[in-house]
C-alpha cells in the first residue's frame, strides 16, 4: 500500500527497546518482532481487535517493519510499509462477493433477490471507500507516533 524509508542516527538495539516501550502492550498495540539470522529485525504492529465488528469502525492498518543496521557506525536503516488488516480485506469482498452472487440467483428466480444483491454490491463499495478515507489519516497517526517515538 505505502511504504516509509528513513536513517536513524541509534543503533538497532535502542531503536528496538523505545518501538517495544512505545507500542509494546499499552493503547491497545499489538507488537510482534522477529530476528532474522542477517542483523535485520522485522516488526509488526496493529491495533488490537477485540469485536469482530472492530475492524470495520477502528484502524485498518497494519504496520510491517524492517530495521536493518549500516555500514556507518550508530546509525539505522528503517523501512515500514502500510497494509490493510487482513479481515479488512475479506470484509469487503463478502458483502461483494454475496451480493454478486444474490445478483445472479436473483436474475433467474426473483427480484428482491436482485434488489438484496445490489444493496449488498453498494455497502461493500461504501466499506471499501471508507478504508480508503480513513488509511491516509491512520497512516499519517501511525507516521507521527513512530517519528517521536524514534526521535528523527
Amino acid at each position: 500500500m505505502e511504504t516509509w524509508n528513513f536513517k536513524v542516527k541509534s543503533n538497532p538495539q535502542e531503536i528496538i527497546k523505545k518501538l517495544h516501550s512505545a507500542l509494546g502492550s499499552g493503547d491497545g498495540f499489538v507488537f510482534n518482532m522477529d530476528h532474522d539470522n542477517n542483523d535485520s529485525v522485522t516488526f509488526k504492529v496493529r491495533k488490537r481487535v477485540i469485536y469482530p465488528f472492530q475492524i470495520l469502525l477502528d484502524n485498518k492498518i497494519v504496520v510491517n517493519g524492517k530495521i536493518l543496521k549500516t555500514d556507518t557506525e550508530n546509525e539505522t536503516d528503517v523501512e515500514i510499509s502500510f497494509v490493510h488488516h487482513f479481515f479488512t480485506i475479506v470484509y469487503i469482498s463478502m458483502f461483494i462477493g454475496l451480493g454478486l452472487l444474490a445478483i445472479i440467483l436473483g436474475i433467474s428466480s426473483s427480484v428482491s433477490m436482485s434488489i438484496t444483491g445490489g444493496l449488498l454490491i453498494a455497502v461493500g463499495i461504501v466499506f471499501w471507500i471508507d478504508v480508503q478515507r480513513k488509511s491516509k489519516r491512520y497512516i499519517q497517526n501511525y507516521k507521527t507516533l513512530i517519528s517521536k517515538t524514534l526521535e528523527f
